[in-house]
């Protein structure tokens, strides 16, 4: 029986017989390494050769597990099911926030300012009233799915193109909403590209705010924002406004 019980539970360590004094007493702690052996063999010896389990089958017909294999979805109730058109435009949403390559300058554009924006003609397109948000037409968001993934050379590259673009067109909402996601993005100390780009945004910033003729607070807000973040946070300080 015992060669059978190491077939099933060979031995982790060789343990040969172990020379013990004439007071041994397993009922007490071991004081010697050849004790303990020892005292493990006995115990391992008076263990049954089959363990059964004792299980209450009352217990296990109160609680059984039904496990049913589901080959696909449950359809849509009636009335909830999306249109294909939705979908097509779901899928096609998906596929843009994949987001350009970091060097596709006008894609990124388009990416962040839309389709209206981008080309400054805010046509509507019949049909897509019930489609949902489309980010193609107005833009993304800079959602933080989307600028976490972006290293230090994407978002350098970014907030180049969005600050030509801004050099040349009017300061909207959407723009500064990306490039206050990108300042948040900048690693410190900064990256000469980056020194450069920076000081330019506020230049700029403080350009537009001169030519505001409507005093439109949440614009000027906005860009007094942008100056403030440049100077005062990434120490900027020649470009700072002066307090009132």
């Amino acid at each position: 029986m015992e060669s059978a019980v190491e077939e099933l539970m060979p031995r982790l360590l060789p343990v040969g017989h172990c020379d013990l004094t004439e007071d041994f007493d397993p009922t007490l702690p071991p004081r010697t390494p050849q004790e303990y052996l020892k005292r493990v063999q006995i115990e391992a010896a008076q263990c049954p050769d089959v363990v059964v389990a004792q299980i209450d089958p009352r217990k296990l017909r109160k609680k059984q597990t039904v496990n049913i294999a589901l080959t696909g979805c449950h359809p849509a109730p009636e009335g909830y099911s999306p249109t294909l058109k939705w979908q097509q435009q779901q899928v096609s949403n998906f596929s843009a926030v994949r987001q350009p390559k970091s060097d596709d300058e006008e894609g990124w554009k388009l990416f962040c300012l839309g389709e209206r924006l981008y080309s400054e003609a805010a046509v509507a397109v019949p049909g897509n009233e019930n489609l949902g948000i489309d980010y193609i037409k107005i833009g993304f968001p800079p959602f933080l799915s989307i600028v976490s993934r972006m290293n230090q050379a994407t978002v350098t590259s970014v907030l180049e193109y969005l600050i030509n673009w801004f050099g040349e067109k009017e300061f909207t909402p959407e723009l500064g909403r990306w490039l206050y996601a990108l300042l948040a993005c900048l690693e410190k100390p900064l990256l000469p590209e980056a020194h450069s780009l920076i000081r330019q945004l506020a230049r700029r910033c403080s350009e537009v705010r001169v030519l505001e003729e409507n005093k439109n607070e949440e614009k000027v807000s906005a860009l007094n924002l942008l100056i403030c973040l440049v100077s005062r946070y990434f120490d900027q300080r020649d470009l700072a406004d002066e307090p009132s």
